[in-house]
This record gives C-alpha cells, structure tokens and sequence, in this order.
C-alpha cells in the first residue's frame, strides 16, 4: 500500500487486485463463505484503471455481483484521498461500520476512515441551549425528548443523532436542536471548539477515505457548505454508488426550493428574537406572526388535492395569487425589520439573511414562469401540494451541463456504479442524463441463476392499467399465488390509491386462501419497522408504494413473491416531466422512446431487483399490467429485467412453488 497510487505500474495494481478477490486471498480468509466472482473482479480492474488514469466509468452491476468490493480495493490499494457517496443514510452507516472496515482490515491497509453526514444529522449545542431556554414546545412529548437530548448531550462524543434511538428520528423536536445552513453561526459561535460538525468535518479532513450521502455531496458542491468544500480539492476519486439516484438528487439542488416548513422555522426564530433581544423593535413580533397565517391561507389557497401543479396552473387559481402576495409581504416585513438591527449579532445576522433570501426565491418564483437562471439552462416552476405544506419549486430542464462544469473543475477518477444503469445493456439515456457523454461504461451481470432461481408470470385478461377495474383484478390474479406461496409477498403500486384499494380487498380475502400472517401497510409505520416484521413473521403480505421499490433488502424465506401493479411509468401530468418532453420534441427528439421508456425500464429493474437478494433464493414476479406482451416497447422493458423464465399460465405460477419445495413448511 502507498500513500498514493498515482505511481504504481498498472501490472502492480492489477496483481494486488486479483490477490485481493483470489480463492485464498484476505478477502477469503475474511469471509466465511466467501468465493470468487468473476464479474467482481472484472469489475474491479475496470475501477482500477480508471482510478489511474483519473478517467471517469459508468459501471452497472447486477445485483450478487458484489460491487462495494468491486469498488472498495481498487480505491484502498491505490491510496490517495477518496469519497464515497452512498444513495441512504443507512447504506451509508453500513458501509462505513461494515463492508468498508472489513476490506481495510483484510487488506492490511492503514488507511484512516471517516463518516460525514448533513449538519441537521448533529447536535447544536447553541439551538440546545436557546431551545432550553426558551421554554416554549409544541407540546408536552417534545419537552420529555428534550430532557432526554439534553442528558444524552453531556455523554455524547460524535453528537450523532442516530445515537439516541429513545427519540424518534422524525420527532418535532430535532429541528430545534440541529442547525441549518441558514442557521449556522460558524466561528461565532460560543460552542465553536466544541461543535459536533466542525468535529467530524475535522475527522474527515484527516481521513483518506470518506463516506458521505448523495444529498450531502450535492448539498456541498451547490453551496460550498456542508463540510466538502476542503475535502474536494484534494480529493483522487469520487465513487458514486446507488448512482441512478444520481439525476433526481442533482436537479433538487441545482434547483430551488421554498417550503412552508422554512418558512414557519424562520418566523419561529424572528419571534425567538423579539422576545428574547429585541424588545426595542416594535414592529417585529407582528411582522413574525404574520408570516405563519399566510403560510396556511396560501396552503388553502393551493387546493385541498395533493401533488405537483405547474406554476401557471396555480396562479390561475382563486386566491393563490392574492394569498402568496400576502405570503411575500409578511416575509418583507420581516426582512426589512431584521435588516435594520442584523449588526447586533450573529444571531441577528443570520434569521435577517435568511429572511432576505426567503423573500428573493419568493419573488423569483412569483414574478418569472422562465429565465435563463444559469447560464442557457432553461427552467421550470411548479407547486408541490402536501396534506399539511406545500413547496415552491424551481428547477433547470436539464443538469448535464450543469454536472459536466463539476466534473471538469478538477482532474479526478468518478465512478458511478448501480445495479441499474442501462436499457437493455444501452448507456445512452443515463449519460446524457448527467453529461457523461465521454465516460466509459461497463456491465456485469449477475451470477445468480435466473432461469431457475426466478419466473416472471404475466396474467392473462388484465385490463388495461388506466381502467378503473385494473387493481381489483390485479389482486383477483394475485390471489392464487399468494395462496401457492403462504403469503411473503410484497404488492408494489404505482399510486396510493391503489394501494389503498388493495388494502381493501386483500384484508378480506387473505383468510379465505389460507394466508394467515400480518398484511403490512405502507404508511402504518416507519419503512425500517415494518420491513423489520415483515422479516420476523415469515409470512407477511406488504403493500407498498414508491419508497419500497428501491433500497429494501429481504432475503430468504420471507419474500417469495413480489406482485407489480403497474409499469413504473412517470404521471405525465408532472410539470417538470411535462417541460422535459416538451423540450426533447421541441429538439426533434421522441420524447417516449428518449424519456419515457428508458426511465420505465430502469424503475422496473429496480423494483425487480427486490425478489433475488441471494444464490438461493427463489421466487415468482407477477407483473399485473398487460402492455407488457402486448405493446411493441413491453419487448424493451423485459429484456431489461433479468433473464427469468417466463409464463403467462396461472398454473406455472403455483406449481413453481411446489417444484421447488417450497411448501408451508417454507423453503
């Protein structure tokens, strides 16, 4: 191992790599179990050689490939500084506190390692202290988990929240204890020396090989704030694993948003303010508490059905406009008091700041549909509804040449690697995607056996997916599978109103075939709880929607069918989705076969990819949507799916259990 891998001859690193992944090799002896893959060794040169010549390598690998290791010893033999940027806070602790000590170890690689999360992920010491203080909380459950944070805040060395489980991670109470970067003091700060951020941000300074998430890393190269802004210079490699999340994830931060929740946090801290220093500001306290009322008139305003709305579409209606004015006026307000005493304190500075810019989005998003806001990018507003909020979008059409300005600011190697990358072994969507144009990809199946590890079925006589009757009869078809398979089973769905009716009718029809165990409902219960008793029952049925179909891990026994309702088509009423394929028409292009049909075939792999999770697990896909085999494109979106054997014959559906033992007794 050196300290940099920029001098090692290539013959060097690829003897290390294939010593590392040999029968015998540390990797072996590290594993029980372990054997050699030769698609994970394939893949690893194809990492090493683009480490070494700082190239950049689109890499799908299917999933049992192993691409963690695939990535992890190539990185750790060359040395030199290196991120790696997870799609989840949880696959990030796992590879952090697992896979990637595992390999160091095995390797007998001194290289120090580092875990860096958001700022909203530490306790602030200052918020801590002004919330205690303070003495006012939503509600009496927030002040006994205060009196907890506030204990645990003296034992704590990382200040990492997921530390304290007593708390629940979407408790009302973290956003008052964490800070923001609108909040953030920085060095002004009486906690400075002992800031749990500036802590971890040192570690990762120090480190050779740091972990982050993907809203971290786009946070960071978006604002320069989030604790990479060191760490970039001087890094070598930048690994982008789970990288199909890649394209969402940039174009929320190369975007803008405005949400009622900032909105409300920072008339809460103008209102802390003029309580607590500013009782010679008159005007403050009604400008503050005007900012909260016009949050829920404009939430009124936006109409009681949840969802994406173009922004034409919502100033077109009653009200909006009057109430998002009002909205503007009252965050004016407040601005313009602030402003005038903002040299007081940091404090000060940083709630008048905000506010400020508050006020510019606001007027951004009201006053211009479209404007060249970076460079010749062209960009789209639109409203996103929720229950209880709403968010003020902006976003560019396109991040490719946005992405590309990162990738070409510094030479370094970047690896993108997913289990699902391509159509039909085809880069060209993804690439153009992120301006990846002159990247080199690679691909490297599975080793799992397929053909009998795994049968598609298609059900004859579905009704088309847009027909009201289509979810009744998805689970009517379903039905005599999850009766062959005893139940472990996840029902996927494209809306939750489908979900919703399946619910319905599944919880009156699963006692009937024999299926005795818990019908889980997406929504009643965190994702980590109920994929946890979905595990532990053995034959539970799970209805999920969008959340599930990606990053849920369950292998074995209990998961032995998977049911998708529908192609993963994208609404076509979305506004962005809408502005893109006006654009790609507008461009000459095929906006389906361009956009549509690729994104569907991806999100089809991903939720695919849940069934085989092992080399012994087996398993029926049932895919409830008949244009599948009966449109000309169904041909491109199976071929993207692994090579399964495939029936449209119920009884090959069932007996598919009994062929292989899998009975009641299970597998």
């Amino acid at each position: 191992m050196t300290e940099s891998g920029a001098g090692i001859p290539a013959d060097v690193v690829d003897a290390e790599v294939d010593a590392a992944f040999a029968a015998d090799g540390p990797l072996a002896r590290a594993l029980p179990g372990y054997r050699a893959r030769p698609q994970q060794v394939a893949m690893a040169h194809a990492v090493a050689q683009a480490i070494r010549t700082q190239g950049r390598l689109v890499a799908e690998a299917g999933t049992g490939t192993g691409k963690t290791f695939s990535y992890l010893v190539p990185a750790l033999i060359h040395g030199g500084k290196v991120i790696v940027s997870t799609g989840t806070k949880t696959l990030q602790d796992q590879l952090f506190e697992r896979d990637l000590p595992l390999v160091r170890d095995a390797l007998r690689s001194p290289a120090p390692l580092a875990l860096l999360k958001g700022r909203g992920n530490y306790l602030c010491l200052h918020h801590l202290a002004r919330t205690s203080r303070a003495g006012r909380l939503p509600s009496r459950e927030d002040a006994r988990y205060l009196a907890k944070i506030a204990r645990w805040a003296h034992a704590t060395v990382r200040g990492d929240r997921s530390e304290l489980g007593d708390v629940p991670e979407n408790a009302s109470i973290w956003p008052l204890v964490t800070s923001t970067r609108d909040n953030c003091l920085g060095s002004a700060c009486a906690h400075f020396r002992d800031c749990h951020v500036m802590r971890a941000r040192k570690d990762a300074l120090e480190a050779d090989i740091v972990v982050v998430n993907h809203h971290l890393f786009f946070a960071d190269v978006m604002l320069r704030d989030e604790g990479l802004a060191e760490l970039l210079p001087a890094c070598n490699t930048v690994i982008l694993d789970e990288a199909h999340q890649l394209p969402d994830t940039a174009t929320t931060f190369f975007g803008e948003q405005t949400t009622g929740g900032q909105l409300a946090e920072l008339a809460r801290d103008a209102e802390v303010a003029a309580r607590t220093t500013l009782s010679d500001v008159p005007g403050l306290p009604d400008a503050a508490a005007d900012i909260e009322p016009a949050i829920r008139r404009l939430r009124l305003a936006a109409g009681e059905a949840t969802g994406k709305q173009p922004r034409e579409a919502a100033m077109a209606r009653d009200g909006f406009v009057a109430a998002l004015d009002d909205l503007a006026a009252a965050v004016d307000r407040v601005a313009t008091e602030l402003g005038h005493v903002a040299d007081r304190s940091e404090d000060l500075a940083s709630v008048a700041s905000r506010a400020q810019e508050a006020s510019q989005r606001i007027a951004r998003w009201r006053d211009t549909a479209d404007a060249p806001d970076a460079g010749a990018e062209r960009w789209i507003r639109w409203l996103d509804v929720a229950p209880n909020g709403f968010q003020l979008h902006a976003s560019p059409l396109s991040i490719a040449n946005l992405f590309r300005r990162q990738l070409d600011a510094t030479a370094r190697a970047w690896i993108f690697t997913s289990a699902t990358l391509a159509v039909g072994g085809d880069f060209s969507h993804y690439t153009r995607e992120l301006g990846l144009a002159d990247a080199t990809t690679g691909a490297w199946e599975s080793p799992f056996d397929y053909g009998s590890q795994a049968l598609l079925y298609v059900p004859r006589g579905l009704p088309e997916p847009n027909s009201p009757a289509h979810t009744v009869a998805v689970i009517a078809a379903a039905l005599p599978v999850l009766a062959a398979s005893r139940g472990r089973t996840f029902l996927l769905f494209t809306t939750l109103r489908a979900l919703a009716q399946a619910r319905e009718r599944l919880a009156d029809a699963l006692p009937g075939i024999g299926v005795d165990g818990p019908l889980l409902v997406q929504g009643e219960g965190s994702r980590t709880e109920l994929l946890e008793r979905f595990r532990r029952a053995g034959n539970a049925v799970l209805l999920g929607s969008a959340s599930f179909w990606e990053g849920v891990d369950v292998a074995g026994d209990a998961l032995s069918v998977e049911v998708i309702a529908k192609l993963p088509f994208a609404p076509p009423d979305d506004p962005l989705l809408a502005a893109r394929l006006r654009q790609l028409r507008d461009d000459g292009g095929n906006p389906f076969r361009d956009w549509q049909l690729p994104q569907a075939a991806i999100s089809l792999k991903q939720g695919a990819g849940r069934l085989i999770r092992t080399e012994t697990d087996r398993g029926v896909l049932m895919i409830g949507d008949p244009r599948l085999v009966d449109k000309p494109y169904g041909k491109t979106l199976w071929r993207s799916l692994p090579p399964m054997k495939r029936t449209r014959e119920i009884a090959e559906a069932v007996a598919f259990f009994g062929a292989s033992g899998q009975e009641s007794e299970g597998r």
